[in-house]
């Protein structure tokens, strides 16, 4: 597929990492996605798009417009349809707080329809993103809806928690929590409730997904990989721990991850498919 992608102008390139639109014939169908630090907003152009929680009592569902989505803890999986035409956007984690009008705690772990969260977006996105209209065309008219989505005053709390959670972005997970809510001049549980509240979980698991996340950006499936070091180099310290974690956030183990990648490479061109994993 082709992939356009940047980031988006101030001010919103506080609160994104970056707008991206997808088109074209997806290589795998089927997709994998483990926990990143990012919540996201996905418009679906061309098709409906089905998603799996790795959660079996949680029941698939199907958009055929877009979705918002929190923070992920655990994988899920999404199937594109034939042809793709999706834009996207990579918040922060801390980053669609301003944009949705909701504690973005109630997303954490969750898929909401687009119109759910912004009424009556689709359809003026749509007239504005015709089958005609490029790449760049789409991405401008993206960021002119989130630009006129962001709220003007910061909600409570929110400048401490991009602070911290720079922070954590900066080192991959590495500050201990504690050193962060002590330079901050607050409490390690009132922290963990601003981040829970604009994030939709602790500091604590967002330095466990930062450094996970690390770990999947390092790992070159075409070339011989030392598991122990790059583990080692992530900030992981017990092994046994890091192999629960990698089988809990993937549903493979490093060995059959690494096979996997080997025999279905992704062709890696953006942020859009960091760590996603062939499912089909």
């Amino acid at each position: 597929m082709e992939y356009l992608g940047r980031v988006p102008a101030p001010p919103l390139d506080r609160f994104i990492d970056d707008i991206y639109c997808l088109t074209g014939v997806p290589q795998h169908r089927l997709m994998n996605v483990p926990p990143m630090p990012s919540a996201h907003l996905f418009l679906h152009l061309d098709g409906p798009v089905r998603l799996w929680d790795s959660d079996p009592s949680v029941p698939p569902v199907v958009f055929t417009d877009g979705w918002f989505m929190g923070v992920w803890t655990r994988r899920f999986l999404f199937e594109y349809p034939t042809r793709a035409r999706l834009v996207g956007v990579h918040f922060k984690p801390w980053g669609m707080s301003p944009f949705v009008g909701m504690p973005t705690a109630e997303l954490r772990n969750r898929w909401a329809p687009l119109d759910a969260v912004w009424q009556h977006s689709v359809d003026r996105i749509r007239n504005r993103t015709g089958d005609a209209a490029s790449a760049a065309e789409t991405l401008r008219a993206l960021e002119e809806e989130l630009r006129s989505r962001l709220t003007d005053a910061p909600a409570r709390g929110l400048d401490l928690v991009q602070h911290t959670g720079g922070r954590l972005e900066a080192s991959h997970g590495a500050i201990p929590v504690g050193s962060l809510a002590e330079a901050a001049g607050v409490s390690g549980n009132h922290l963990a409730n601003l981040f829970k509240t604009h994030v939709g979980v602790t500091p604590k698991r967002m330095a466990r997904i930062y450094r996970f996340a690390q770990l999947i950006v390092s790992v070159d499936a075409l070339s011989p990989v030392d598991w122990s070091e790059l583990a080692q180099t992530a900030g992981y310290f017990d092994h046994a721990h890091f192999s629960r974690e990698f089988k809990d956030f993937t549903g493979h183990t490093p060995t059959e991850y690494l096979a996997l990648m080997r025999r279905s490479p992704t062709g890696r061109r953006g942020p859009h498919d960091i760590g996603l994993m062939p499912a089909d």
